[in-house]
């Protein structure tokens, strides 16, 4: 396993201003990547992931699961779901993002993309249950997808393109400022999953 990039500089902020993103680039290989990916696409207990919009519950196609440490409880769109206990191969996979981050994680919220017509719109993750301007850590295997910022005053774009087995983090004051997304895509066939570890605070 191939675990840095020597041509990646991790230590650049891809923000201009008002928060800290570092991209890694692939921290694993090709083959390792694909492992991993078809281990978690056919052992995750999927979802359908459940969320409020003006007071209606919709259902989603793209699917979620939530990990962590206990079973914890984490709250966003107005929708509580509780922590699974890690899997093994969950818990290889944070090791190898923990030494590579140098932060410590004790959940992880998964998300799988069936194809480009699913994705997320502009949001920021700062629910009360999570460290204050704590690191987070995406983990992407499978399809390439865009990853957009967008400053909340303003409206600056940065864009970032998240290949297979790459490491992304956002940290500092962050999700204070900046909105992120993964846009929808007509020309994405395959699903891609990603790993967000994340601390939560209980």
């Amino acid at each position: 396993m191939d675990l840095f990039n020597q041509d990646i500089h991790s230590d650049k902020n891809r923000l201009p201003y008002d928060g800290i993103v570092q991209y890694y680039g692939k921290i694993m290989d090709s083959p390792t990547a694909i492992n991993f990916y078809n281990i978690l696409f056919n052992s995750i207990q999927w979802q359908h992931d459940e969320v409020m919009i003006l007071g209606r519950k919709i259902i989603t196609k793209r699917k979620v699961a939530w990990y962590g440490d206990k079973a914890y409880s984490y709250t966003y769109s107005n929708i509580t779901k509780q922590a699974k206990i890690w899997t093994s191969y969950l818990l290889k996979l944070k090791n190898i993002v923990e030494a590579i981050s140098k932060h410590t994680f004790n959940s992880c919220l998964l998300n799988l993309y069936h194809d480009g017509s699913e994705g997320l719109s502009y949001h920021s993750d700062n629910e009360k249950m999570l460290e204050e301007n704590g690191a987070i850590a995406t983990l992407s295997l499978g399809a390439e997808r865009r990853f957009l910022f967008k400053h909340r005053m303003t409206q600056e774009k940065v864009e970032i393109l998240l290949e297979s087995g790459s490491l992304l983090i956002m940290k500092g004051n962050t999700q204070k400022h900046w909105l992120h997304s993964i846009p929808t895509s007509k020309k994405i066939f395959s699903p891609r999953i990603s790993l967000t570890f994340r601390t939560i605070i209980q």
